[in-house]
């Protein structure tokens, strides 16, 4: 269809009162296929509402104008300022909502034709859930190999690509391809047995619909005459293809967004959507939304200097009227205790001096960061929130955690144990359960008895007899190392051992990898404690952690420091801004090494982080990190090397400025100021990390090694490579230990056979 970009003059002046150039520009071009392209704090939200509210002061009616966004707050607010400018009354007409909430509505029109009833049920995250462990029992599929999560998070996943189970059953590459194709074919037709739909279906039925019904497809194509699309770098597959169907006869399509702000890779977005919009429309016009209002100029050169090394990008400039600002402060801490306390202390001494906890923020890049933050809050007596998730303590796989720790210091914790019997699942179903609860009761026994005595049950199958007393064993082995060895180095096994993280592991979502990292997190603190309390004991740490979980939340009201991921951050904007643990493999996560466009991702990420600040950016890292209950030694993120030096402030974690001449640049050993200035030169990355001193012998499983410390002891594992090779050995004298090799100065005893 041929067209011509035509831009008429708004008769109401509000509309376009106080734009810029830029602003005014893509609000007042009504027709034709139009790209936006909005830099952080440019104005975006208010560019989109403005022009919607033009095409109706121009003649359009609000019923044609078709809004897509992403959450029902956006939606809403679109609405409101929509009323604002041209009256409640026409906002109210303008379809504006999610896509998926549009799409259901739309969806129930015409709902026959894709043999569903107009009330069919829209399944929740649980309820899909549900149904793929239903699916699983039928097809005697349900069992670690094949978890219900992540079956349903692959589930998910091929959809929002529009993958089929016939795609998948064509073109298995292995045993579980197939069977999960089978699950994903049973699973589809029992939704349409129950007249359901689960989330991902109302995008794609609602496609299925317009290229099944070409009567469909030109009526809201007729009914849709102009559409909107908020957030556009963010959109997958389906949703990509379901606006290009409704826009394809009048192409009057608008799609604001930021390629620089595409985060959400890892849940399906594609930010191809957004850098090829204008080999979809050769015809459209692009305006670049380039001035910022939001931040200093001081942190926009750091924002542009970083995102500057991605190749897949719409290049912009962003600019700012706003002051010069403060030097970007980058403090380099002796451990990851010392940068909580140290930004932790920093934002309370800002308090009471009399500024509002709502104003700064602390942004890291995995949840498991937020422990040791809300740790030191605590200690300071200073209110937080967790925005986009939840406190570190009330994390399931946390809890599952703690309650297994319960159950090692107290067996006869029937709540903990109750919790954690089947997390992982291991042969003891919810009737063998209740067997084994009887006759604890009818016996007079705590629960943990009542399994190892499971061969006296008459109750129970054999298979359920096995897994009790298997269990019951596996407590007692580890209560019984216990009273020998160091708690610590008990409790990390022990987790490890029960199976947790290799079930967490074999689901491979991110969202898996996240709660593992929790899990080793739990681990890292009870290391932690037993250094900070030498007499201590576990029985110790688990009564302060349930003191400190037991917290009500509400005696902190409103006035709360806020702490989150640094893809929770989007959108929001913050006076002061502290990003923390910019190290290689957390930040970014070592992923990215192997992977040009994961390290994109993650520069994008920085970027957003960077740009949610209004007067002041603070980075920080640290030399040292517990990982796993062993002492991890880290090196500076390579994003660091990106930022203008010039524009950096180096700091000690006492908040001195660092001086060339300083003997270190942190507290405790580790490098020299000289070291770091080195680092932030032009030697390339690799250069750098191959000058690291690399043991000359290759130490293989059995190997017998000595230790300046801990003594003789034999290799059980080996992990990674180069720098980062992580030896497990066992010391006669202390148990296992997990040692980051070329700080280990092992000595070979004794050489495997």
């Amino acid at each position: 269809m041929q067209f011509e970009n035509t831009a008429t003059k708004v008769a109401n002046n509000n509309i376009i009162e106080g734009l810029n150039p830029e602003q005014k520009a893509a609000v007042q071009t009504i027709n034709g296929p139009l790209l936006i392209v909005a830099g952080a704090g440019s104005g975006k939200t208010r560019v989109i509402t403005n022009r919607i509210a033009n095409l109706i002061a121009n003649g359009v009616a609000p019923w044609n104008i078709l809004a897509l966004t992403f959450t029902n707050k956006a939606a809403g607010e679109m609405k409101k300022r929509i009323a604002n400018l041209i009256g409640e009354s026409q906002a109210e007409k303008v379809w504006a909502g999610t896509f998926h909430s549009i799409f259901a509505k739309l969806l129930r029109y015409d709902a026959e034709i894709l043999g569903y009833d107009r009330n069919f049920t829209i399944y929740d995250a649980d309820d899909s859930l549900s149904l793929v462990k239903k699916v699983l029992e039928e097809l005697n599929l349900s069992g670690a190999s094949m978890s219900p999560q992540s079956v349903r998070s692959r589930i998910s996943s091929n959809k929002n690509k529009l993958i089929t189970w016939q795609n998948i059953a064509e073109n298995q590459r292995m045993q579980y391809d197939k069977a999960f194709a089978e699950v994903y074919k049973r699973y589809n037709e029992k939704l349409k047995i129950n007249n359901a739909m689960d989330f991902d279906d109302l995008l794609w039925n609602f496609i299925l619909l317009l290229q099944k019904s070409k009567d469909v497809l030109n009526k809201y194509q007729e009914k849709f005459r102009y559409i909107l699309v908020d957030e556009y770098q963010d959109t997958n597959k389906a949703q990509y293809i379901a606006t290009n169907l409704l826009a394809r006869h009048y192409q009057n399509i608008c799609v604001v967004g930021d390629d620089a702000q595409s985060i959400y890779g890892w849940r399906g977005a594609d930010i191809q959507n957004i850098l090829d919009f204008k080999e979809d429309y050769p015809h459209a016009k692009v305006f670049k939304l380039e001035q910022n209002y939001r931040s200093t100029k001081t942190i926009l050169e750091a924002a542009d200097s970083v995102i500057k090394n991605n190749s897949n990008q719409l290049k912009k400039n962003l600019r700012t009227d706003n002051q010069q600002g403060e030097l970007i402060d980058v403090v380099e801490c002796d451990s990851d205790i010392e940068e909580a306390e140290y930004i932790i202390s920093t934002i309370k001494n800002h308090i009471n001096s009399g500024k509002s906890a709502k104003d700064f923020c602390v942004l890291y890049r995995t949840n498991a960061q937020s422990l040791e933050f809300e740790k030191a809050c605590r200690k300071r007596n200073l209110p937080y929130i967790i925005i986009g998730g939840m406190s570190f303590y009330k994390r399931k796989e946390v809890k599952d955690t703690l309650s297994y720790l319960r159950v090692l210091v107290n067996p006869k914790d029937a709540e903990a144990l109750l919790r954690i019997i089947n997390e992982p699942t291991r042969g003891i179903g919810q009737t063998s359960l209740q067997h084994l609860i009887n006759f604890a009761n009818s016996n007079s026994i705590d629960l943990l008895s009542a399994f190892r005595r499971a061969n006296e049950n008459s109750n129970l199958q054999k298979r359920a007899v096995v897994a009790a007393t298997n269990f019951a064993n596996f407590i007692d082995l580890f209560r019984n190392r216990l009273e020998e060895e160091e708690y610590s180095d008990v409790a990390g096994e022990y987790i490890a051992e029960t199976g947790m993280i290799n079930f967490l592991t074999m689901m491979g979502t991110d969202e898996a990898k996240d709660r593992i990292r929790n899990i080793e997190q739990v681990i890292n603190d009870i290391a932690n404690f037993e250094m900070d309390n030498p007499d201590s004991t576990l029985e110790d740490y688990v009564q302060q952690i349930s003191l400190i979980s037991d917290i009500d939340d509400k005696e902190f009201g409103t006035e709360r420091l806020p702490l989150m991921t640094l893809h929770s951050a989007k959108g929001l904007e913050f006076k002061e801004v502290f990003i923390a643990g910019l190290e290689r493999g957390l930040f970014p996560l070592f992923r990215a090494d192997q992977d040009p466009k994961e390290e994109e991702e993650e520069r994008r990420l920085f970027y957003v982080g960077i740009t949610r600040a209004e007067q002041k950016l603070s980075l920080t890292y640290s030399k040292k990190r517990m990982k796993f209950g062993s002492v991890s030694f880290q090196a500076p993120s390579s994003f660091l090397r990106e930022i203008d030096k010039s524009l950096l402030n180096m700091l000690l974690p006492s908040g001195e400025k660092a001086q060339s001449s300083s003997p270190t640049f942190a507290r405790g050993a580790g490098s020299t100021f000289a070291a770091k200035q080195h680092y932030f030169s032009d030697i390339p990355q690799q250069e750098y990390y191959s000058q690291i001193e690399q043991p000359q012998y290759r130490f293989r499983v059995g190997d017998l090694v000595r230790h300046k410390q801990f003594g003789v002891g034999k290799v059980t594992g080996m992990s990674g490579d180069g720098a980062n090779t992580k030896i497990t050995v066992n010391f006669s004298n202390i148990g296992k230990k997990l040692l980051l090799l070329q700080y280990a100065k092992l000595e070979l005893v004794k050489q495997a056979k």
